[in-house]
């Protein structure tokens, strides 16, 4: 364990964390590569004109992932967000500066009820307001009856699918219909490749992406889709209020150009990589932690593979009666060490996701949860 990389937070008073539980804001996000951290501190060497840059790496962003147009930006939130302020304003100056006032505008956005969620607040923080379609089993019929001249988008949560939710190739039909936007949520969507890269070739217009789940900044997102609203959301952005005459409510989303360096390096390197490699290693980490809890009793250890694979690891299913502790309350310990181990327990298991965890990481936690299991 990095006495240096206990030291940095301890100096400061903060615990430090093994991360067990996955690409969580709340822990930092991710964990770049040393290619990606390498690049970063090389692009620290020089400046950049922070307008070519975001043009230049959006190219490639958007060539990667086979759509019309990209742009970095401040996490997939921010990507929400200055979807909502392109499809209300669009690239009219006088709108643009008349955000978060939408007086005049098409500013609602539909949103399945079925589909409602947490991070749908981020849709709204520059004026837009959003409109349910249907109840808890949405109907195609019942989304296109809520659009009216109000409208100014369609919001998507990917992937979809289940009971009572809409299907993206229906919604991205009655949109068409109506020449309306669709903005997909496709924040952690990011394997298989093929299912990243499924949404800028569905048609959507607007797809935000989550750039820590590919290895680059927690504080990092991409935004892609139709090029002339990625080039009304660059003039939404915080580049547009610097190199224009103009006062955007894009301004608070300011990247560095470490950050944007970053999310190429990583977009390239999650293409790159042999993930066939990437699973087999996170497989081997669970085997190991099994094989650090050999011969405890009361549990049962078993592999978890993620369709995502974001959430690769092992859950380990305790006989709560018999050891006389709850799931929940062994967590709760982890939590309080020192360093601190954050893991998702409850409901009988400890859910440990392995993504994030280095070598030395995977031997203290299979030593610490032995430990408690055995007490």
């Amino acid at each position: 364990m990095s006495s240096d990389g206990l030291r940095v937070y301890q100096e400061l008073g903060v615990k430090p964390v093994i991360n067990a539980m996955g690409f969580m804001t709340v822990l930092g996000g991710s964990r770049p590569s040393p290619q990606v951290q390498a690049a970063m501190n090389h692009a620290s060497r020089y400046f950049a004109g922070m307008e070519e840059l975001l043009k230049k790496s959006g190219d490639v962003i958007a060539e990667i992932l086979g759509a019309e147009g990209a742009l970095v930006t401040p996490g997939c939130a921010a990507a929400l967000a200055l979807s909502s302020a392109v499809c209300m304003a669009g690239s009219d100056p006088e709108k643009i500066q008349q955000l978060p006032d939408t007086t005049g505008m098409k500013d609602e956005i539909i949103i399945q009820k079925s589909q409602r969620y947490h991070y749908d607040r981020c849709v709204t923080i520059f004026g837009a307001k959003m409109v349910e379609a249907g109840d808890d089993h949405t109907t195609a019929e019942q989304v296109e009856s809520a659009i009216t001249d109000k409208t100014a988008a369609i919001h998507y949560v990917a992937p979809g699918g289940g009971a009572g939710v809409v299907s993206l190739e229906e919604v991205l039909s009655i949109a068409k219909a109506h020449d309306i936007p669709v903005i997909v949520d496709a924040a952690s969507q990011i394997y298989p490749l093929a299912q990243m890269r499924r949404y800028p070739e569905s048609g959507a217009d607007l797809i935000g992406y989550g750039a820590k789940y590919f290895g680059a900044c927690n504080s990092t997102g991409v935004l892609c889709g139709r090029k002339d609203l990625i080039d009304a959301a660059f003039l939404h952005s915080f580049i547009g209020y610097e190199t224009r005459d103009s006062r955007c409510v894009g301004r608070p989303l300011k990247l560095d150009r470490q950050e944007i360096i970053a999310v190429v390096v990583a977009l390239r390197e999650w293409f790159d990589m042999d993930h066939d490699a990437r699973v087999a290693e996170h497989q081997q980490k669970a085997q190991a932690i099994q094989d650090g809890l050999s011969g405890v009793p009361h549990i049962t250890c078993s592999t978890v593979l993620d369709e995502r694979t974001l959430g690769n690891g092992l859950r380990v299913t305790v006989d709560e009666g018999a050891l006389g502790k709850t799931a929940e309350q062994i967590s709760e310990v982890l939590l309080n060490g020192d360093p601190s181990i954050w893991l998702h327990g409850g409901n009988g298991s400890l859910h440990i996701a392995v993504s994030n965890l280095l070598d030395d990481d995977v031997q203290f936690l299979a030593d610490r949860l032995r430990e408690l299991l055995t007490a």
